[in-house]
C-alpha cells in the first residue's frame, strides 16, 4: 500500500516537472527558434489570463460556454441512452432503423452548425443544438451495444420468476449495459465542449470559442492560447466531476448483482 502511494506521489511529482520543462522550453523558444508571433511565450499567455480575470471579464464567457456544454450534454446523453435502451430491446426494429442510424452517424455533426445557426438564431440555443448532436451519437452507439451484450439467460429467468419489465430493466439490463453507458458518456463530454466552442466560433458575442475566434482575428496568439488554457482547464474539471459522479452508480451495479 505504501509503495503504491510513493509510486503516485513520484508520479504527480513527475507529472509537474514534465509540464514544467515544456513550459521553460515554450519560454526559451519564443523569440528565438520560432518567431514569438506564431506561438507566443506562457509569460505572455499567463499575463492575459491574469488581465482577463483580474477584471473579471473573463466570467461572463466561462459561463457561457459552460451553461451551453452542461445543457447540450444533458440533452444528448439522455437521447442517446433512451434511445439505446429502445432499440437495444427491439431487435426487429433496430434492424429496421439500422442503416439510416449509421448513415447519420457517419455524416459530420459540424457540418450541421451553420443549419442551426439558421434554425435557433444566433443565441445558445444553436451552440446547446450541436453540443447534444455531438453527444447523442456516442451515447446512443455504446448503450445500444451494452444493452444488446446483456446476458439472455439470466434475462429469461428473471422472467420465469415473475419479474416485470421494469423490474428486469432496472435490476438486470441497466446494471449490466452500466459500464458501457458510462464510456459512452465519459466519452462524449469533451464532444460536447467541442460542440459549444465550434457553435460560439461560427455565430457568437460572448463564450470562450468566442474568445478564441476574436483574438485569431485580431492576431494576439497570446489570447488563443489562454483561451484554449482555459477550455483545456474545463474539460479536465467536467470529466473529473464525472468520475466523481458515476461511483454511486458502481456501487449500484455491484448490489445489483
Amino acid at each position: 500500500m505504501n509503495n503504491q502511494n510513493i509510486s503516485a506521489s513520484l508520479m504527480a511529482v513527475f507529472q509537474v516537472l514534465l509540464g514544467v520543462a515544456v513550459l521553460a522550453a515554450w519560454q526559451a523558444s519564443s523569440g528565438t527558434l520560432i518567431d514569438a508571433f506564431l506561438i507566443s511565450d506562457p509569460k505572455s499567455i499567463f499575463n492575459k489570463l491574469y488581465i482577463w480575470f483580474s477584471s473579471g471579464s473573463i466570467w461572463v464567457h466561462i459561463w457561457a460556454t459552460v451553461y451551453s456544454t452542461s445543457v447540450g450534454f444533458l440533452i444528448g446523453a439522455s437521447a442517446g441512452i433512451i434511445a439505446g435502451v429502445w432499440l437495444g430491446l427491439s431487435p426487429t426494429l433496430s434492424r429496421l432503423l439500422d442503416p439510416y442510424i449509421w448513415a447519420l452517424n457517419a455524416s459530420p455533426k459540424v457540418a450541421l452548425a451553420p443549419l442551426f445557426v439558421l434554425w435557433f438564431g444566433l443565441g445558445i440555443q444553436s451552440k446547446i443544438a450541436l453540443a447534444a448532436v455531438l453527444v447523442v451519437f456516442l451515447v446512443f452507439v455504446n448503450t445500444f451495444a451494452g444493452v444488446r451484450q446483456v446476458d439472455s439467460d439470466l434475462v429469461d429467468t428473471i422472467k420465469l420468476m415473475g419479474a416485470k419489465k421494469r423490474k428486469i430493466l432496472t435490476t438486470v439490463i441497466l446494471p449490466d449495459a452500466s459500464s458501457w453507458i458510462f464510456v459512452g458518456i465519459q466519452t462524449a463530454i469533451p464532444y460536447a465542449l467541442i460542440g459549444t466552442i465550434i457553435g460560439e466560433m461560427i455565430a457568437s458575442n460572448r463564450g470562450l470559442g468566442y474568445l478564441v475566434q476574436r483574438s485569431g482575428s485580431e492576431f494576439d496568439t497570446a489570447g488563443v492560447f489562454a483561451a484554449l488554457f482555459i477550455i483545456s482547464v474545463i474539460g479536465v474539471l467536467l470529466n473529473q466531476l464525472f468520475v466523481i459522479s458515476q461511483a454511486p452508480f458502481q456501487k449500484w451495479k455491484k448490489i445489483s448483482r
